[in-house]
């Protein structure tokens, strides 16, 4: 019977013997699955396979069971290989059967050669994915994940750091890379004649590096959504159900790593023994394509997956569905302690926004609020919020960030200074050219915090490319929805992205909800006090509150009949009573607040109770605009 080390280090030797059991039975395929799974499922398994996201590359030992959680940023065509393919021995004419799956390089003994007209071969498809870690994930996250995980690992003995490096800077200086699809096909010619091919290929790298070197290319970009953004990339090839995810889904893939040399090689050789016309003007023509869909090993490493799921959310304080049993004793338990959670975090943040309640609370509904539904082009539940009042180029709403930062699990400040809007890419467009979706500011996973602080603005020129930013800040908040820019047309893509504007009179941006933020103490040494703010809370409570804010978004939620018809008869009244100011819009916010009101609560239904406390709220918050009114003239 395998032991851990085995479907742990060695998982293709796992894979070859139960193929060899199974021999041309493709039911073997659905073993491979089903015993990994099964074994994922023992004592907390998951916590033993090491994590893309937390080990660096050089110290994962090549073809192990590896795990990754991530971003889909691009999806490439499908490609073909060799699912089953025969080889013969040269000698003895002796045929052996093998697998393709799970592999970028088809195997070959020595003395053996693959029969490329055998009767028993089986060609498949496989969908790949090119994937980033979670844009803008919150540094407490990535350090809960670490500090869970139980993986043994220590730096590779055929893969060292001083190799890693050395390929880099090999694979960097590198012109041309083939595509994907002709990977397998190149893995066979390397091997075709047996395992001396690919150490003869090793051994020219250096000399070959020394000839290309006076045509390096520029660096490779990874292609990360936001600036700054820090972490592996991969090509992450699914073999089921690949259709079943799409790009921007956050997944998590148990996968067999592979980052073998060999590829980059053979494709270089491949290139510079093309003496033609015509196969040179071939490479020429999709030499940017050739860089972006096979880069190298060392830099994108390969993933071939054997389970992956769609992620619900990406908190690690919470279970990973919340539909199972065991999840629900954690979701009863947590609830019933959820007043005093609330309470605790309500305080918090009224200091956090120097005394003023009503923003504190408006945060909070605000962080726990989700799109549930879409009616027609409308999304429901979208609840951006515009705190005005802000002191101008101040480090408050800096601080305010942070706080967040340490709420929720992913999040990005966007400065909204005129450079910035003139110089970022928000929207992702398609290069044709390399045949990739390049990437923008607003390609996010659902439920991350957009912070966009208006108060940095400054008096300038907005470009072309700044309108079309500005426009497409207006469209992800009214419509939650992001453009691509597919150059002959644009396609649409919905999202679920909390938007929070920051700015110091009424936002130049629509929002659903305006709060003027009425500091009740100044004080003296902002930063000081904020950095206080945080120290003080204890590390439990703040993690109480991640969960807080994780959970309730995910809750379901109903009104009843009764209630409806209360919230109706209430409203014709309100109409009744002042015409002029209460509208349409003022009945769905209102309703927005009474809902996310609830759900605070831990209670899943309106109650009148809440109802109430929701128009309240809202009166308190309009008042205030309008004495902001009163002192400034029209603004709001």
């Amino acid at each position: 019977m395998p032991c851990v080390a085995d479907w742990l280090n060695c998982p293709l030797r796992i894979v070859q013997s139960i193929f060899a059991q199974n021999n041309t039975n493709p039911e073997w395929e659905g073993k491979v699955t089903e015993y990994f799974r099964e074994k994922l499922k023992e004592n907390n398994a998951t916590n033993w396979v090491p994590s893309l996201n937390d080990v660096p590359l050089h110290y994962l030992k090549p073809n192990s069971l590896v795990k990754f959680r991530c971003m889909v940023q691009d999806m490439f065509d499908p490609e073909l290989y060799m699912n089953v393919y025969e080889t013969v021995d040269i000698h003895t004419k002796t045929c052996v059967l093998h697998f393709g799956k799970y592999r970028d390089v088809a195997e070959c003994a020595p003395h053996h050669e693959i029969d490329l007209n055998a009767k028993q071969i089986v060609t498949a498809d496989r969908q790949t994915f090119y994937c980033v870690p979670v844009p803008g994930e919150s540094a407490w996250v990535k350090e809960a994940y670490t500090s869970t995980s139980q993986a043994r690992v220590c730096p590779s003995t055929s893969y060292t750091p001083s190799r890693h490096k050395r390929s880099y800077e090999e694979d960097e200086d590198m012109e041309l890379h083939p595509s994907k699809q002709r990977e397998q096909h190149l893995g066979n010619i390397s091997n075709i004649h047996g395992s001396g091919e690919p150490k003869r290929l090793e051994t020219e790298a250096s000399a070959r590096h020394q000839m290309i070197s006076i045509n390096c290319s520029p660096p490779l970009d990874l292609n990360f959504p936001l600036p700054g953004e820090k972490g592996p990339a991969c090509l992450v090839k699914v073999y089921e159900n690949g259709d079943s995810f799409k790009v921007n889904d956050i997944l998590e893939v148990y996968g067999i790593l592979s980052v073998d040399p060999v590829l980059n090689m053979a494709n270089n050789e491949e290139r510079e023994n093309s003496s033609s016309p015509v196969e040179s003007m071939d490479c020429m023509d999709t030499v940017e394509e050739q860089r972006v869909h096979s880069p190298p090993a060392s830099l994108v490493p390969r993933i071939h997956v054997i389970l992956a799921q769609k992620l619900q959310h990406i908190n690690p304080l919470l279970p990973a569905c919340l539909n199972e049993e065991e999840s629900k004793s954690f979701v009863s338990s947590f609830m019933s302690e959820l007043s005093p959670i609330r309470a605790e975090l309500l305080g918090f943040l009224t200091h956090a926004f120097l005394g003023d309640s009503l923003a504190a609370e408006y945060l909070i509904l605000h962080l726990i609020s989700t799109v549930y539904a879409r009616r027609d082009v409308l999304p429901l539940g979208k609840f951006t919020l515009n705190l005005s009042g802000c002191p101008r180029n101040s480090v408050f709403t800096e601080h305010i960030y942070r706080i967040i930062q340490q709420l929720v699990p992913a999040s990005y400040r966007l400065q909204m200074t005129i450079e910035n809007m003139n110089r970022l890419q928000f929207n992702p467009h398609k290069d044709y050219t390399a045949n990739r979706l390049v990437s923008g500011v607003l390609q996010l996973a659902n439920h991350t915090s957009l912070v966009i602080d208006e108060t940095l603005l400054e008096q300038g020129q907005l470009d072309s490319r700044g309108v079309h930013n500005v426009t497409a800040l207006g469209h992800l908040i009214t419509w939650q929805k992001v453009d691509y820019d597919f150059s002959y047309h644009q396609m649409e893509f919905p999202c679920n992205i909390n938007v929070l504007i920051t700015s110091e009179g009424r936002s130049l941006l629509p929002s659903d909800c305006q709060v003027h933020l009425q500091p009740q103490l100044i004080p003296p040494n902002m930063e000081e006090y904020m950095n206080s703010l945080l120290t003080a809370v204890l590390p439990s409570v703040l993690n109480k509150f991640r969960i807080f804010l994780s959970l309730l978004r995910l809750l379901d939620y109903s009104i009843s009949d009764e209630v409806t018809k209360a919230v109706e008869d209430d409203f014709v009244e309100m109409r009744k009573n002042d015409p002029e100011s209460i509208t349409a819009d003022d009945l769905h916010r209102t309703l927005l607040v009474a809902r996310f009101l609830s759900l605070s609560a831990g209670q899943t239904t309106l109650s009148r109770e809440r109802w109430l406390r929701a128009k309240q709220l809202e009166a308190l918050r309009k008042g205030r605009l309008q004495q902001q009114k009163c002192v400034n003239g029209n603004e709001l």
